[in-house]
């Protein structure tokens, strides 16, 4: 507390010693923060509706008030459960698997020589992330299709029997993963890249005069140049654990039923909610939900965090 009031003094006599500089400062932060209050306050009011039985013709205010039914329904539907499921079990693989990934690659392109080279392959590794999950889908269906992709191609070749892999569930956990690796790890490592290029260079100099080799200089001093940033990424992503790419969970299964069980989250359920139940109630109580739950889990890891290492924490 005290440290804010320290910060609200600072800020008041900066105000009073230079008037006019930060009255400029203060018309140049002035669209964004009406394009802030727009975009994500003034929608906020429509939390409403996931304690209302949504009716068209009388509006949101005036629709008829039904508490928690809408949360209940979700927590006992099978189909919700099953979504909630999903989400949280692909966004722990995603998150560890996405986070190693990442940290990985950083390393590499740092040890990689030659400036070109660098460039070279930081654009090329930054291309998936850039490619629309429409066309990547497309690119999957190519590798999956049953008559002419070319994993079927290369199965019957070697004498084995074609898979109808948009039929077939058990394969998807392993195929959407592999999907999400490809398209991010480009942005993620380029992130990683950007704090490692920044870590001290007399650090490996000093573990090289110690007698470290590189396994050692990468576990010394890259790694612990890395964990606030690590902490960082990780702490926005399970602000999101309950949130997916609907792209890659609609769009690249082809919207197949017949592999729901495995490719349904909770961002797929709130579509069908809408587009099949027109059930604006319940996906608005499935979006209440995620965004209460991925605050909470910031906050808590983030306190965490900071007992464990004040200074890595987020805030």
């Amino acid at each position: 507390m005290e440290r804010k009031q320290n910060k609200l003094q600072i800020w008041i006599k900066s105000w009073k010693s230079h008037p006019k500089r930060s009255l400029e400062l203060s018309i140049m932060i002035l669209p964004g923060l009406i394009y802030l209050i727009i975009n994500n306050y003034i929608p906020m009011a429509g939390i409403m509706i996931a304690f209302k039985k949504y009716n068209y013709s009388l509006g949101m205010f005036a629709s008829e008030w039904t508490g928690f039914s809408n949360f209940t329904y979700l927590l006992k539907s099978g189909e919700a459960f099953r979504a909630i499921r999903n989400t949280i079990g692909y966004n722990i693989v995603f998150i560890f698997l996405g986070q190693l990934t990442g940290v990985a690659v950083a390393i590499m392109l740092n040890y990689l020589k030659g400036t070109q080279n660098k460039k070279i392959y930081q654009t090329l590794i930054l291309i998936p992330y850039l490619i629309s999950i429409v066309v990547v889908s497309y690119i999957v269906f190519g590798f999956l299709s049953v008559e002419n992709g070319f994993l079927n191609s290369l199965i019957t070749r070697l004498g084995g029997d074609a898979v109808s892999w948009y039929t077939e569930g058990k394969y998807w956990p392993f195929i959407l993963t592999l999907v999400n690796l490809w398209k991010g790890f480009g942005y993620s490592s380029i992130l990683y890249y950007a704090t490692v290029i920044g870590i001290d260079s007399s650090l490996y100099d000093a573990a090289a005069i110690d007698g470290c080799g590189t396994a050692k200089q990468i576990r010394h001093v890259t790694l612990p140049g890395l964990k606030t940033t690590i902490i960082t990424l990780v702490l926005m992503a399970l602000g999101g654990i309950m949130r997916s790419d609907f792209g890659l969970f609609y769009q690249v299964p082809m919207h197949s039923g017949m592999i729901a069980d495995v490719t349904d989250t909770i961002d797929v359920y709130v579509y069908k909610a809408l587009i099949q139940l027109n059930d604006i109630g319940r996906s608005s109580a499935s979006g209440f939900i995620q965004s209460v739950v991925g605050f909470v889990l910031v906050i808590t890891v983030n306190a965490v965090i900071r007992k464990i290492d004040k200074d890595s924490a987020l805030f």
